[in-house]
């Protein structure tokens, strides 16, 4: 039954982005897009995240996650299950082991708006549902901040306490409720969720009530909840390892084997590790058990038992040391090891590794670059992927947008069709055939300026355009800058994103720019976009291509780290908003006319390490919080951006060369005189024995220099101004 299972994923890992699957009955089963992010504690399931990088190669990360009351059948054929797929992959994918409440930070990344546990599972007959529900009665239960965890809890007031925040659903009435001891962090974090309750999973119905204890609860939040306020239990005290101090205790590196029928282990030693203790013909283990991880490596030439047992060996080796149960496990083949695993060896080269600003061009399965012509389409070609998946086809499919004004929708010319307006507010229909019956998408995309009337409107308009369609639609909530892959594909060229907005009174765009400087980016998923960014040459960096437009003028500024999608999707942007010929500028020889429209030349982010392959030493963002009454760090799980630094909090970005402290406008005192400190002990600790003389910058919101803002992608210097409060 496993291996026909397996036929499920024939198709896996060909397309960028996230796809999962759920074991039911020994089989795969697909995970609707739309339920991403929610986890039935009964199940295990099998995740797989594609990464297309620069040039043509791929690169994945395979997860296998555990509920708390998975059946031991379940768990071993998600064990099964990621090996098979491992293997159809040549190998190359790091594997990881989640154990429920424990989940990796790379895990917890994928899921920006938090992980939600719901109780039972497929044995019990409980389903993912589709979105536009509202017979829910449920309680649920929020813990962490950058990593946020929702538990479906029993529906009592015993399961409230006093240092948390939880959200009770009851039909289409959202309650929030806030613990005396819940600090503003957590509120606010709890208002975003039950925010992206009400617009992913209801569809923008129902209506949302802020409650803090002590206040007069609606008799209806009584009602559905046993017992009675008096069962509030006192704060429960976070035990997250993650946010644990950040000093670390030396890693050991392990020969291991199990050839002879039992678990050999012979210590090589401590870290920093040599690259050369790794030999192609054994398997390792890196012991990293001071931090609830260890590490299993597979030699390309280890015997094939020696490769499959790997798991069974790192499962093994956590009961012979008596570590915790949910001690996270990483699987990696010779040549495909992670950042997190190389981060104990000294000096790690990679085969492909190349000197400044060269391009690699690597020789074996993992990184095979082949240059070819930009087209978004071919980005997501995939035979036939079923709707449940990230990408539901080519994006070749019906398109319709309109754009919201006032209480109405009003289509637009297809002429405009993939230009949004930064003030503006649009909803996309996309109707596809993939099985000889029409099915249909509403995307609903808010801009970062538009009104609140805006924002509401778009989400009751793609209600009543789900209702015209008898509740067909899958609906998927877009805000700018966190466009999806199928929407970045459906327009055919790339995404134009641009300063501005629709005045109903004026009857056209309003607040458009003059002069404009256009950030044009690939994302991680393959997609392409261009971005208005402020007019300034500090706006460049060296890792992209921008577009410049005048009244009478068009500039491509070709960054030297630009990928060739990049420069294409510029050159196609250049096209679309400039009347006049193109003048290409390479940098470091640029035009004197080229520096006088950007008001001068200025710094910006162009250091040798932004231009690099950062996958060896990825930069990392950390909050430094006294938030709960005592410090801890956390790191901020995923693909980072301006949005994670939290005003009230100090953060630290760690790019390696450079380690950068940054002290947000509410950070208390404590906060700030304790970051150096724990900044320097970091470095100190970091396992791969890095220069304690690592220069440390201080930096302060809102006034961020261009060598910190550039690892952020299209920074924003009006964002904070803007940021709403609690």
């Amino acid at each position: 039954p496993i291996t026909s299972a397996f036929l499920y994923t024939l198709n896996s890992g060909k397309s960028p982005g996230l796809q999962i699957w759920r074991i039911e009955n020994m089989h795969l089963a697909p995970v609707a897009k739309a339920s991403f992010g929610t986890f039935f504690t009964g199940d295990s399931y099998i995740l797989l995240n594609t990464i297309e990088l620069k040039g043509s190669s791929k690169r994945w990360d395979l997860h296998f996650w555990l509920g708390d009351e998975s059946s031991q059948d379940e768990r071993g054929a998600a064990a099964i299950l990621a090996t098979q797929m491992d293997d159809k992959l040549n190998g190359v994918p790091v594997q990881y082991r989640e154990v429920q409440g424990h989940e990796s930070s790379i895990f917890s990344g994928y899921f920006k708006g938090g992980i939600t546990y719901k109780k039972g599972g497929v044995a019990s007959g409980f389903n993912h549902a589709r979105t536009n529900v509202s017979d829910v009665k449920r309680l649920l239960h929020l813990k962490g901040k950058r990593m946020v965890r929702m538990t479906e809890v029993e529906m009592t007031w015993k399961s409230f306490n006093q240092g948390d925040i939880f959200i009770v659903e009851v039909e289409n009435d959202l309650f929030q409720w806030n613990g005396s001891v819940s600090n503003r962090y957590e509120r606010l974090k709890g208002c975003e969720i039950i925010n992206n309750i009400k617009n992913n999973e209801k569809a923008g119905k129902g209506k949302i009530t802020v409650l803090d204890e002590g206040d007069k609860y609606p008799a209806s939040m009584l009602k559905a909840l046993a017992g009675s306020p008096k069962d509030i239990r006192p704060e429960v005290v976070d035990e997250d390892v993650s946010q644990k101090p950040i000093k670390r205790k030396a890693a050991t590196l392990y020969h291991v084997s199990s050839d002879t029928g039992t678990l050999e282990m012979k210590e090589i030693g401590a870290a920093p590790f040599k690259q050369d203790s790794l030999l192609s013909g054994d398997c390792f283990i890196v012991d990293n058990g001071a931090k609830h991880s260890i590490f299993v490596w597979k030699g390309k030439a280890a015997s094939k038992d020696e490769r499959v047992g790997a798991l069974k060996n790192a499962e093994e080796f956590i009961k012979t040391k008596k570590y915790k149960p949910f001690t996270k496990i990483q699987v990696m083949a010779e040549g495909a090891e992670s950042a997190l695993f190389t981060q104990f060896f000294k000096d790690w080269k990679r085969k492909d590794h190349v000197e400044g600003f060269g391009k690699a061009y690597s020789v074996n399965k993992i990184a095979i670059v082949d240059k070819t012509k930009f087209d978004v389409k071919e980005l997501y070609k995939t035979p036939k992927l079923a709707a449940k998946h990230g990408m539901v086809d080519n994006g070749s499919g019906k398109v319709q947008v309109w754009r919201i004004e006032g209480n109405d929708k009003v289509a637009i010319n297809k002429e405009e069709y993939g230009r949004f307006y930064t003030g503006d507010c649009y909803i996309i229909l996309y109707t596809y055939t993939p099985r000889s019956r029409e099915e249909y998408i509403i995307y609903f995309w808010q801009g970062a300026q538009a009104t609140k009337d805006e924002i509401g409107g778009s989400a009751i308009l793609t209600t009543k355009l789900d209702d015209q369609y008898g509740g067909r639609p899958v609906q998927v909530r877009v805000v700018e800058g966190k466009e999806p892959p199928h929407l970045l594909s459906i327009f055919g060229n790339p995404l134009v994103i641009s300063k501005g907005g629709y005045d109903k009174t004026a009857k056209k765009e309003i607040g458009l720019s003059e002069t404009a400087l256009y950030q044009v980016r690939s994302t991680s998923a393959g997609g392409t976009k261009a971005i208005e960014v402020t007019n300034s040459a500090s706006s460049l960096n060296s890792n992209d291509a921008f577009v410049v437009k005048t009244k009478n003028e068009c500039f491509v500024w070709i960054g030297r780290g630009a990928s060739d999608a990049e420069v294409a999707a510029a050159r196609f942007t250049a096209g679309a908003i400039c009347k006049h010929s193109v003048a290409e500028q390479k940098e470091g020889s640029e035009s004197s006319q080229f520096w006088s429209v950007l008001g001068g030349k200025k710094e910006y982010a162009s250091s040798p390490r932004m231009l690099e392959d950062l996958d060896s030493n990825p930069p990392r963002l950390f909050a430094i919080s006294n938030a709960k009454g005592r410090v801890t760090i956390e790191e901020v799980p995923g693909e980072f951006t301006q949005g994670d630094l939290e005003p009230d909090d100090v953060m630290m970005l760690d790019a390696w060369d450079v380690v950068f402290i940054w002290i947000g406008e509410g950070a208390n005192a404590e906060e700030r005189s304790v970051a150096p400190g724990l900044v320097k002990e970091y470095i100190d600790t970091d396992p791969r024995g890095r220069d304690s003389n690592c220069p440390v910058h201080t930096v302060k919101m809102n006034m961020e220099p261009v060598n910190f803002v550039g690892f952020f992608p299209s920074w924003d210097h009006e964002f904070f101004n803007r940021r709403d409060s609690y």
